[in-house]
């Protein structure tokens, strides 16, 4: 499984999350604590929203402790929105395009789970991406995929929090149909520049950690606790919707009742 942090705040630096705390992001890519895999050396990606409608965009196929030129950009570039993710495939090729997070318009996702036997049931999941979307579809993933269906959604992403529900059942009934009895596990992170949501959801009682921490003037989102401090991070609990609003407090939103009303 993937690691990745989400910040959303004043402007900060990257570097300090992703490369200068003592459990950063880099430092997790080596040796994750509650991941399934320890090591996430498949390539890595940083976005970052600056003074664009466009967020920046940086992804690498190299192991990111590897890469010298993450650890200059991230001492460079600030920003008040930005995600960080290291990648360990569970299928896809090690490609740039497979790499996270994945930029459309304003918007920005990255993902930490799976659909279980994705292979089997791939193209019905690409059948829920529209034509407009399935143009932007370059990698194998089923993250990307997922993603470019939530775009397509009825109704845009003008409820985030209901559409992710939406998406996630209609895989989940794939899935049953086919037979499948891996899991459908997703913890994922999602923005159009302004708000910031976390999700962590799976069909069985294993879905990826996802911690967030609030500051004095931001709040950070992570798959591990960045430091020593573990009483300061809080853990998103199962089945729930983090969002973070400029200049509000965040709020935790229940995905199962949302699952529920999409029914």
């Amino acid at each position: 499984m993937c690691r990745w942090i989400a910040y959303q705040g004043v402007p900060a630096y990257l570097d300090g999350f992703v490369t200068a705390p003592a459990h950063s992001l880099v430092a997790q890519a080596l040796h994750a604590d509650e991941a399934k895999s320890v090591t996430n050396g498949d390539g890595f990606g940083l976005g970052w929203y600056g003074e664009r409608e466009v967020p920046g965009l940086y992804r690498e196929v190299r192991p990111a402790w590897s890469d010298e030129n993450l650890k200059n950009l991230c001492a460079q570039v600030r920003s008040h929105l930005f995600f960080a993710h290291v990648r360990a495939s569970t299928g896809g090729a090690v490609a740039r395009s497979n790499c996270h997070p994945f930029v459309i318009g304003s918007h920005m996702f990255m993902h930490n789970g799976q659909v279980g036997e994705f292979c089997r049931i791939r193209r019905q999941i690409e059948a829920l991406i529209d034509d407009v979307h399935y143009a932007d579809r370059v990698g194998t993933t089923d993250s990307e995929a997922l993603f470019l269906a939530l775009l397509s959604s009825e109704h845009g992403l003008l409820d985030p929090v209901s559409a992710v529900a939406t998406l996630l059942r209609r895989v989940l009934e794939m899935m049953r149909k086919a037979d499948i009895v891996e899991a459908l596990r997703f913890t994922a992170a999602l923005s159009d520049g302004d708000t910031l949501y976390g999700f962590r959801w799976a069909s069985d009682s294993h879905a990826p950690s996802l911690y967030w921490r609030e500051g004095k003037d931001h709040v950070i989102l992570a798959s591990e606790p960045l430091d020593a401090q573990r009483n300061v991070w809080q853990e998103v609990p199962k089945g729930c919707a983090l969002i973070v609003r400029k200049g509000k407090k965040p709020v935790l939103r229940c995905m199962n009742e949302a699952m529920q009303t999409a029914a």
